[in-house]
């Protein structure tokens, strides 16, 4: 079965497709297999191979040598075995030629169809394992069209697509725009290879300063972590070792060079750069700058920030719409709480009145237990009498007369709910939990949505109360 130019046609394949002559010839070999199997019996068991030198395809049937021939697609009598081959034995898988085989226009069409189907697999493989490899690389693409809001990127031999949710908000593209992003992902799906980008994720952003840092390139200089609310504000956490560098001031570069290139990347996003510390008290004042902060007290058990700041820092704390605070958390990796010490102090006034108002209860008794976290009546009266003998410095059958006192006060009614409730001190609470904005060195880039704390600011209050013994009361 001769082609004519099938030699001319599968080094034509191999170069315009990318893909190997071995490859190609492969996926003809393939195909008339198939083909010969429908054509001369499913059961038949043949092999295809190029012979290169004719430029043809030989086709043969393999049949097992028997005595006596039951199946004639499968197996060849003995006489018939030793007219092929001398050495041929009973129970031999003999390779027979077959001579002046032809295929039919269908057949052919069939075998093509095959043949370009495993020259798209394999480009696709091609494709796959050439991208995968890049995966975490900064790549650049032109701007081709728009499916779904999404941007479909022409990489030169793939397409990449920029998710809507992956692009900077307020930023825009149109056709023929040149598209820098971080490439996320490469997966396989039933259409081929998927290669995704991202311009979001605070790896953008770390790859960015790779490339406009040279002392972060060669490893000098670490991005120990990144936070961003894209196109708005992000802030990057940077050591090193070594004490003759500036980490923060490298990363700004002379007059803000370096890490204006990578604001204008951005689309003007906002870069605060902070010097990241193994103390957490003083990594987080840096996460919380420009504000100053007055004092902070952790929860290791519940990897939790309580912070307190001046009236005039709170706002420079909280930031716009939580913004300061929400970076501060995702960059720490910690829940962070931040509430003004004057209404923290106006609270705890409020609270030591409220408890020397009960009966046999002093104001130095009441100050001994706002410190120590119980602020209420209803929290004294479910206290415990060791723990309350403890703080006061007495007998529990003494603390279990002051607990008494307390709920009979409230079943009483002399206790105003109402105004204590009134007087609840404004705690704003930012959710630790690294989100798909942030990134933490040794934690990785998480996939899953950022967001604020959803917990109610008694819930905070709680949590700060059990701190309070920290902070001295004016």
């Amino acid at each position: 079965m001769n082609f004519s130019e099938l030699g001319k046609v599968i080094d034509l394949i191999g170069k315009d497709r990318g893909v190997k002559k071995e490859i190609v010839i492969g996926a003809i070999e393939q195909a008339f297999v198939v083909t010969a199997r429908k054509k001369y019996g499913i059961q038949g068991d043949f092999e295809a191979k190029y012979n290169e030198d004719d430029s043809d395809i030989e086709i043969f049937q393999y049949k097992v040598v028997v005595n006596e021939v039951k199946d004639p697609i499968t197996e060849i009598d003995t006489d018939e075995a030793l007219k092929l081959d001398e050495e041929a034995e009973i129970g031999d898988h003999l390779g027979i030629k077959m001579e002046d085989v032809t295929f039919s226009r269908v057949d052919i069409q069939t075998a093509k169809q095959i043949i370009f189907q495993k020259v798209r697999d394999a480009e696709r493989d091609i494709l796959f394992s050439e991208f995968k490899h890049r995966e975490g690389d900064l790549i650049t693409g032109i701007a081709r069209r728009f499916e779904r809001g999404n941007v479909m990127v022409d990489l030169g031999k793939a397409e990449a697509i920029l998710p809507r949710r992956e692009i900077i908000y307020g930023e825009s593209f149109k056709p023929g725009d040149r598209i820098q992003a971080y490439l996320s992902e490469v997966v396989m799906t039933n259409r081929g290879p998927e290669i995704r980008l991202t311009r979001t994720s605070p790896l953008f952003l770390m790859k960015l300063f790779e490339t406009e840092v040279p002392e972060i390139a060669d490893g000098t200089i670490e991005i120990m972590a990144a936070a961003r609310d894209p196109g708005h504000r992000a802030k990057v956490a940077v050591f090193t070792s070594d004490r003759e560098i500036d980490p923060v001031g490298a990363c700004v570069g002379l007059k803000g060079s370096r890490v204006q290139t990578i604001v204008n990347e951005l689309q003007g996003e906002k870069i605060d750069i902070v010097r990241w510390s193994e103390d957490l008290a003083t990594f987080t004042r840096s996460a919380l700058a420009p504000a100053d902060i007055t004092s902070i007290s952790l929860n290791k058990d519940e990897n939790i920030i309580d912070v307190i700041v001046e009236d005039d820092q709170l706002s420079l704390a909280i930031g716009r719409r939580g913004q300061n605070v929400r970076l501060a958390a995702m960059l720490t990796g910690w829940k962070v709480n931040i509430v003004s010490k004057n209404k923290l102090q106006e609270k705890i006034k409020v609270s030591v009145e409220q408890l020397a108002t009960l009966e046999g209860i002093n104001d130095a008794v009441a100050q001994m237990l706002v410190q120590s976290g119980v602020m209420t009546a209803i929290d004294l009266s479910a206290s415990d009498a060791d723990d309350v003998a403890r703080i006061l410095g007495t007998d529990a059958g003494r603390a279990q007369e002051y607990i008494d006192l307390a709920a009979k006060a409230i079943a009483d009614g002399h206790v105003d709910v109402v105004e204590e409730d009134e007087a609840e001190t404004e705690i704003v609470s930012a959710s630790a939990v690294p989100g798909r904005h942030s990134f933490i060195r040794g934690e990785g880039d998480t996939t899953s949505e950022d967001g604020e704390n959803s917990e109610k600011f008694s819930e905070a209050e709680r949590r700060l109360r059990e701190e309070l013994a920290a902070f001295k009361l004016k």
